[in-house]
């Protein structure tokens, strides 16, 4: 049994011990951003001077295959229709697979610094010297809802935030008449993991991604036909009074600040989103370079997503999350070539590359790649061989290609390597995290202070991983 004086004592330990990580825990709130919810679009200081204002990423759904695009790997063609040595009978995702299979285009180099592309993106390929090139990332998945999770909010599971709405989060927005966080879904369908990639997680709604797209309007925007603007203003008026009088009640309530802040962004948004969404306002030169004026009607489409793309990064919108590809479909509208991966790239290939290499061109045209990041991601790579009976590749989260141009980057380099196969990293091998943290740094955060507490925990974008890739950084 325990005496009175020994009660006494662990007694006391435990108790500094609950003070102890109760000061912890206002310690770390203390480094979260100072966020006013009656102001959650407020511009905020970053940690360090940046070298990139804003984001565009390019997400390629379905998994594009690095060794058909940027990966070009010699003994791959040289031992085309041999077995992969000491893999000989690999099963992988959806099966087993069969012999290498060489790249399915023709591979040239490119730009100044000589880059072999593949001739499937052409018109990005005349860009390498604007490129600095990731070639031996991996993912801990090989499915692709949660390795699209992984790719763009840092954690396989559903439920956080993503990597839109932590810089959201943690910078605010300059423009304070549209969203921080735009998420632009290809005119063909959602992505695999649809809102996930644009989720606020635990982080306040205000910090999601608001969908947009060329094809259709921002859904609950567009004033309805039977309201005038008279009728729609005095509703207004007579709401915001109202909410003025519920905070005179309720002056603690943070919810109902940032609920009357959404509403009253949406009001501006009704204002700004027909200007800034406008494409016909686009001179015939421009949708040219983008190929907006092309007689295939989905890259005519993803093209004018491209171009809302850089109108709105014109306007500050802080983050666009632009995809190309939808949802699983056997590869027929996203990049997912289990089968008949030649026929169907030579489709998505199209679609892509002039809108893409258009978007970099006319950013860079503008001024705007000065300081703005374009972020080139996808889920994961594919296999350097068909999948046994089939002319497709399978899954391969071991190793593939991403890339990043613009703001504060080394243009015409590459980073990290894939083996000589390109079946796994074998140099340099880089997680999701360590990209993020790379991102998050060239736009002026720490990635290990960006933070929010959360049941009990310290959360991050980059979990308790990654490292800043310092080699790429101009």
């Amino acid at each position: 049994m325990m005496h009175r004086r020994q009660f006494l004592m662990e007694s006391m330990h435990g108790f500094s011990g609950v003070a102890l990580a109760a000061m912890l825990a206002e310690d770390a709130r203390a480094a979260e951003p100072r966020i006013d919810p009656t102001r959650p679009y407020a511009p905020r200081p970053t940690h360090f001077a940046p070298k990139a204002k804003r984001v565009i990423e390019v997400f390629c759904s379905g998994a594009l295959s690095h060794v058909d695009t940027f990966d070009f790997k010699p003994e791959l063609v040289k031992r085309h229709g041999q077995p992969l040595p000491g893999n000989e009978r690999l099963v992988s995702f959806q099966g087993p697979n069969g012999n290498l299979t060489k790249p399915l285009w023709d591979f040239k180099p490119r730009g100044q610094c000589g880059k072999q592309i593949s001739d499937l993106v052409p018109h990005i390929g005349e860009l390498a010297d604007e490129l600095c090139f990731f070639h031996s990332l991996t993912n801990r998945s090989n499915t692709h809802g949660p390795a699209e999770n992984f790719m763009n909010t840092g954690f396989v599971f559903d439920g956080f935030p993503s990597m839109g709405a932590w810089i959201n989060y943690a910078l605010g927005s300059e423009n304070q008449n549209l969203p921080a966080f735009v998420a632009i879904e290809d005119p063909r369908g959602m992505p695999q993991s649809g809102p996930n990639n644009w989720a606020n997680g635990f982080l306040p709604a205000a910090f999601q991604g608001t969908p947009f797209s060329s094809t259709k309007p921002i859904r609950f925007l567009e004033r309805p036909k039977d309201i005038s603007a008279a009728q729609d203003a005095a509703a207004r008026s007579a709401l915001r009074a109202l909410e003025t009088e519920s905070q005179a009640t309720f002056p603690g309530d943070a919810n109902l600040a940032a609920r009357i802040a959404s509403y009253e962004l949406a009001a501006r948004m009704q204002l700004t989103v027909p200007e800034a969404a406008n494409l016909k306002d686009e001179p015939a030169h421009i949708r040219k370079l983008y190929g907006a004026d092309s007689d295939d009607r989905h890259q005519a489409a993803f093209a004018e997503n491209c171009i809302l793309a850089r109108r709105l990064v014109e306007r500050d919108v802080r983050f666009v999350q632009l995809f190309n590809g939808a949802y699983a479909s056997g590869g027929r509208i996203n990049w997912d070539g289990h089968f008949k991966l030649k026929e169907q790239y030579d489709v998505h290939g199209r679609i892509l590359d002039q809108p893409v290499a258009g978007l970099l061109r006319d950013l860079k045209q503008r001024g705007l790649l000065e300081d703005t990041l374009v972020v080139f991601a996808t889920e994961f790579g594919r296999m350097p061989m068909f999948q046994a009976g089939t002319y497709g590749r399978d899954h391969n989260p071991h190793g593939f290609t991403a890339w990043l141009a613009g703001a504060g980057v080394k243009g015409g380099m590459s980073y990290g390597a894939t083996d000589e196969f390109g079946f796994k990293a074998a140099d340099n091998a880089i997680t999701p995290h360590d990209f993020h943290a790379t991102i998050l740094h060239l736009l002026g955060l720490d990635h290990e202070r960006l933070t929010v507490y959360h049941n009990g925990i310290q959360r991050r974008l980059t979990d308790v991983h990654g490292h800043v890739i310092k080699e790429v950084l101009a």
